[in-house]
């Protein structure tokens, strides 16, 4: 049985898969270290497709929240990270899901 292939679409499909794959090599990685109750950088500014890992270099457990809900982490022991990956422009908020004082802000922007 011969599988017709439309070399069009395939094209389509292939420009498309290459260009996220383009975007996500040009977007740097970026940390973001939790040490003394405070996020280093408080405000950090990355291009879409980047992922942003928060380090918990405290002596405490900490967690990261978004405020729209779009991640969470479990809590984060001394040495433990999580990282999101942020594909939409757009500024995100977050703060310490343990002590809500703590905030920060990831800036998404081409």
């Amino acid at each position: 049985m011969a599988i017709k292939v439309d070399r069009r679409r395939l094209c389509a499909v292939a420009a498309v898969a290459f260009a996220a794959l383009s975007q996500r090599a040009r977007a740097a990685d970026a940390s973001v270290r939790i040490d003394n109750f405070t996020f280093t950088p408080a405000t950090l500014n990355v291009k879409p497709g980047a992922v942003v890992s928060w380090t918990n270099e405290d002596d405490i457990p900490h967690s990261i929240v978004a405020a729209d809900g779009k991640f969470h982490s479990p809590a984060l022991d001394t040495g433990n990270a999580f990282s999101f990956t942020l594909t939409e422009p757009g500024a995100y908020a977050y703060y310490c899901g343990l002590h809500p004082h703590m905030k920060g802000t990831i800036i998404v922007a081409l």
